[in-house]
């Protein structure tokens, strides 16, 4: 009898383990923003709470450095900086990607704006976007093989933030490519 108990006990707690889901914060429109501090892809520190209060906020969060998609959205960005400017907005891209490989994304495609690393997805957890494991990828990099390593692989959310440090806009359904436009629609109307 104890040792059916036991197998019994093993395997609850196997399964619990197992299909517990990751706790993450739930934030909504109106709520203050979730401060935080992160490395940003030239190995310094940059901190949200600088930025409260001057600046209007965007964070995209995206999910890996080099890849179609987030190519895409990085650079809608990076090509609309003068208009972002315009209405008072700094833009940062969030992802689980290491800082070095962070550095080759921003170089390789000249991209001007913070992009920071939240390799064990804290930050995204603070904002509720889910996660899933990380990874590698190779890409040629002036005719080299690089190996890019995430710690976590974020969802593509992106958040406003207004200059009170409250959140502004939540886009769950991101649409890479045409994600900047948006952003700056909604920037203009606040």
């Amino acid at each position: 009898m104890k040792r059916v108990s036991k197998s019994r006990t093993t395997i609850t707690g196997i399964l619990f383990i197992f299909f517990t889901p990751t706790l993450c914060a739930q934030v909504e429109t109106g709520q203050k923003a979730p401060l935080f501090s992160a490395i940003d892809d030239q190995g310094l520190t940059w901190n949200l709470g600088d930025h409260v209060g001057k600046q209007n906020i965007v964070l995209f969060f995206y999910p890996a450095a080099m890849t179609g998609g987030c190519t895409a959205q990085a650079c809608g960005f990076r090509d609309q900086q003068e208009q972002f400017a315009g209405v008072n907005a700094v833009v940062v891209g969030i992802s689980g990607d290491d800082t070095e490989g962070l550095a080759i994304f921003k170089q390789v495609h000249e991209l001007n704006f913070p992009l920071l690393s939240d390799v064990t997805g804290s930050i995204a957890r603070a904002y509720g976007v889910p996660t899933r494991e990380g990874g590698s990828i190779v890409r040629t990099v002036n005719d080299k093989d690089v190996t890019l390593t995430r710690g976590i692989t974020a969802s593509r959310w992106t958040f406003v933030i207004d200059r009170n440090g409250e959140i502004a806009h939540i886009d769950k359904e991101v649409d890479a490519a045409n994600d900047s436009h948006k952003v700056l629609d909604v920037l203009k109307k606040l």
